[in-house]
This record gives C-alpha cells, structure tokens and sequence, in this order.
C-alpha cells in the first residue's frame, strides 16, 4: 500500500532498519547525550531564538496541543483560536475543557485568512492566539508572518500548531515571534507515531511555564525542563522512535532545512501541475507543500478514495463531515517521488473517466 496520507507517512529504508533494533535501556549517559543533541538541531531546524527549550512528550500531536495550553495559559486569559477546519475546533475544544476564555476566528471550507479578518479581532483585549498554521483538515496554509505581526502588534502570545508544517514549509521561530511550536513525529519527520514536540521560547518560560501553578502531572512542562538538564524524561518515552529521530534530524540537519522543505515543494508543484493538465480541480487558498487538496465537484470523493485503496492499492487522505464528500487530500511528506505522483495521476484519471 504506497501512502499519500499526511501521516504516518512512508518511511525512509534506514529509519525502517533502525526500528528494527533491540531498544536499549535509557536511563543511560549515552542516552541523554542523544536528547542532548536532538535537542540542540531540532531548534536549530526551527531557527528558535536562543535559549529556547525542547519539551519532548511520548504522547500524539493532540496531547501536545492540550500540554501547551495548560502549561501556558490560564483563566486569566483571553484568547482568540483560528478555528477554520477540525484541527482549530480542537484547540477551541482544549480551551473550553480547561476554562480558558477564548473567542474563535471561525472560517468556512475556502475562506482564505486574510488581514482583513483579523483586523476585526485587532485591539480586543487577546492575551494569545492558538493557530493550527497549516489547517491540515482542509489543506490551507496561514500566513504565519501576518499572523506574528498581529501579535506583536497587540501585545500576545503566539502558539503555533505547526504538525504538518514542519520541514515543509517556511518557519522562523524567531522572526516572526512565535512562543511555542508544536509538532509531532508522524509527518515531515516520517517516524512512526509516538512522539510530539514543543519548542517553547524565552518568553513563555520566563512569563508563564515557570509562574503557572502544575495543572497535570503528566503534562508538566516544569517536570520535563528539570529532567531536560540531565538529558531526560520525567516519565519512560518512546525509547525507540527516539534513535530513529536521532537518524533523521541528523540527516536533515547535514542536508539543511532550506534543502528539505524545497524537496517537499518540488514534489507539490509537480503533482499541482499534473492536476491542471489532467483537469482534476485542486482547490485555490494558499497551501503547504504538505499536500494538496483536490475536489469532486460530483461529491464523489469517498467513492474515489475506496476505489484508489482496493483497486490501485493508494491510500489518499479522506476528510470527514460534508467535506469529506467533495475532497481527498494527496500527501507530499515521506518517501515519495515525483514518479510516484505521475502514476497516481494516470489511476485517477481513469477512475474519473
């Protein structure tokens, strides 16, 4: 089954062997000096300002979404959530559960974020904004830029959900003023599921993760800091997608997060390209090179997804609600080739036809 999911996507051959290793014990030297390093070139990737810290949770992207905002805001809050598909409902959700006061920007399938929509949120009184900057659950791509200039502009706390973002596309921490990133290991980084991340910036550490009172014995940011200094967890992680971490964010560091985020474009612009000479309609908001969305005016999409899983052996991205019935979302993230998408092509035209 050749996946074009958003994650778990494919996995590299060597990242493939070395999850075939015996996992060795962890509360080891030798093993914080492969946190410490880790630690040391994912913020690098991230270009975080200096300083910063790596949060490392054994839990799935959504339990770091829910660790940063209990770890970073409070009921003191005021929060506004870009809520434009599944993904900004959760963090919506988290704030609600956990008494944060939030407004949500609320965007429907093919409205575009512009400055426009968040000037009507300008001068309100937000403490912080929650964005999923590539709203996976639809395909559209913020503007992080735009997005950091309004909190800087209005005195907040940036909190980014960059999941399916990262090393795919453009991401200064720094620059743009963002306090937290998160990300996870099921996408870009195309590890097993397992391990989610949290870059967390001088700021946030100073002004909110070292004042908040602990809200979550698992999820305590203060707990994973302490522990941080000796190159550990506070509780076991993921011990073994950890060393195939270690693999990749060595790879890609050698190779520069310029030089992988270009792969990723190269291979979206090529697929994007296929799709207008084969007239498959790709749906027009800005996009990640983490995929494409692609539509079915016929609202024929579920059909098409079953036919490509058991008759081609593809496996698409599907999306839920009424959505689902009129696109499927095709991953750029693993090991794919431009090659790989010309024969998807080929398959889908001949189920549409």
């Amino acid at each position: 089954m050749k996946l074009f999911t958003v994650g778990p996507v494919d996995m590299y051959e060597e990242t493939r062997r070395i999850g075939g290793e015996p996992i060795p014990y962890f509360r080891t030297d030798e093993f914080s000096q492969v946190m410490f390093d880790i630690e040391e070139k994912f913020l690098s990737l991230l270009k975080a300002p200096a300083d910063s810290k790596l949060i490392t949770l054994t839990a799935s992207g959504t339990g770091a979404m829910e660790a940063a905002v209990l770890n970073c805001l409070s009921d003191k809050d005021k929060v506004l959530v870009i809520e434009g598909g599944s993904f900004g409902k959760r963090f919506a959700q988290i704030c609600q559960l956990h008494n944060i006061p939030y407004d949500s920007l609320v965007l429907e399938f093919g409205d575009v974020l512009s400055k426009e929509r968040l000037d009507a949120y300008d001068n309100k009184g937000y403490t912080a904004l929650l964005v999923n900057i590539h709203e996976t659950s639809v395909g559209q791509l913020y503007d992080y830029k735009m997005l950091g200039e309004f909190c800087k502009g209005n005195n907040m706390y940036y909190i980014v959900d960059a999941i399916s973002s990262f090393l795919a596309d453009e991401l200064n921490m720094e620059e743009s003023g963002m306090d937290v990133v998160i990300t996870a290991s099921q996408k870009a980084l195309a590890l097993p599921p397992g391990l989610s991340f949290v870059a967390v910036s001088p700021r946030m550490l100073k002004d909110r993760v070292e004042k908040l009172p602990v809200r979550c014995m698992y999820f305590d940011f203060k707990d994973y800091l302490l522990n941080m200094q000796r190159g550990q967890t506070p509780f076991t992680p993921a011990v073994g997608i950890v060393y195939q971490l270690k693999q990749r964010i060595d790879d890609i560091y050698a190779r520069g997060v310029e030089s992988e985020i270009a792969h990723h474009r190269e291979l979206a612009n090529a697929f994007r390209a296929m799709c207008k000479t084969a007239e498959i309609p790709v749906v027009d908001f800005p996009k990640s090179n983490a995929l494409t969305t692609i539509e079915f005016p016929e609202k024929n999409a579920l059909e098409v997804f079953k036919i490509m899983k058991e008759k081609y052996d593809k496996m698409l991205t599907p999306s839920g609600g009424e959505v689902g019935k009129m696109v499927l979302r095709v991953g750029h993230l693993g090991e794919c080739k431009i090659s790989d998408y010309e024969e998807l092509i080929t398959e889908l035209k001949e189920v549409l036809n």
